[in-house]
């Protein structure tokens, strides 16, 4: 930029030099009429004389060349005519400099007004299938079911027995423990429980169903001459992490429950009916 603007400044001083030059080579006509009158210092002149010599002033004599400072009007006879000077031409693809280095940038400015939200475009095309995701977590198993046997008579004494089950039947997912005599619960919902046992003769049967170390339900058997068999049903809602399990009670007379080795006598079962992360 500094290049470009000193050539157009030298370029306008050029100018102005070249016109000064015209125009003080010219003498003003009142200046030119004074010198003469001082020159000649001739007496006064009548009317007739000055418009005589008037006329011979503006006219020039045949054979005389006009002064070259002298002014000519228009309509006078005889008047030069001056050649037009051609106006001097600068290439200024010549004065123009290098392109400058790229200023720093702005500082961001303040962000507008929020618009109103236009229309809804038109629904594109269809994209192209993604990828396969990530496998998701292992699904939880909504089923539960247990069915188990004793094939030992159990006597009380002064002290409750929880009561421990040797046959397996059916232990789904191994939700109950053989070792324990307890039922887990590892899916919540509801369950479905039954217990059957064989009564002893002469002897009193007395048990509970129990929950967490509460007695739920209660299966009892009188004294009797006959021995016969005794069953007791429930359905429970459990939460994960729930026991349940058989518990003998202890009495005053001698409880107890029969079975041997060749039969079982004593089941116990549950299975759940509705899981509770079903609708």
């Amino acid at each position: 930029m500094g290049s470009r603007a000193l050539g157009l400044a030298l370029a306008c001083c050029l100018l102005l030099a070249f016109t000064c030059g015209l125009v003080l080579g010219r003498v003003p006509r009142g200046q030119e009429e004074q010198q003469e009158q001082e020159g000649t210092k001739d007496p006064p002149l009548d009317h007739t004389e000055r418009a005589e010599e008037k006329h011979e002033k503006y006219s020039p004599r045949q054979g005389d060349e006009p002064s070259a400072s002298r002014c000519f009007r228009c309509c006078d006879p005889g008047t030069p005519v001056y050649q037009a000077i051609p106006v001097p031409q600068i290439n200024i693809t010549i004065l123009k400099g290098e392109k400058g280095d790229r200023g720093d940038r702005g500082l961001q400015g303040k962000y507008g007004r929020t618009g109103s939200m236009g229309a809804r475009g038109h629904m594109g095309p269809k994209g192209q299938k993604g990828s396969m995701g990530a496998p998701g977590d292992q699904c939880k198993n909504h089923y539960a079911a247990f069915s188990v046997g004793r094939k030992k008579p159990l006597h009380s004494n002064d002290y409750y027995q929880t009561v421990i089950f040797d046959t397996e039947f059916v232990n789904l997912y191994g939700h109950f423990n053989m070792f324990t005599g307890k039922f887990y619960c590892y899916v919540p919902g509801v369950y479905f429980f039954s217990l059957n046992v064989h009564t002893w003769n002469q002897k009193e049967t007395y048990l509970h169903i129990m929950k967490n170390g509460e007695e739920v339900v209660i299966l009892y058997a009188q004294v009797s001459d006959r021995s016969i068999m005794q069953s007791q049903s429930l359905m429970l809602e459990l939460r994960d992490q729930d026991e349940v399990w058989v518990r003998l009670f202890k009495g005053e007379r001698e409880n107890a429950i029969f079975s041997d080795e060749f039969d079982t006598y004593i089941t116990f079962s549950g299975y759940l009916v509705k899981p509770a992360a079903e609708p």
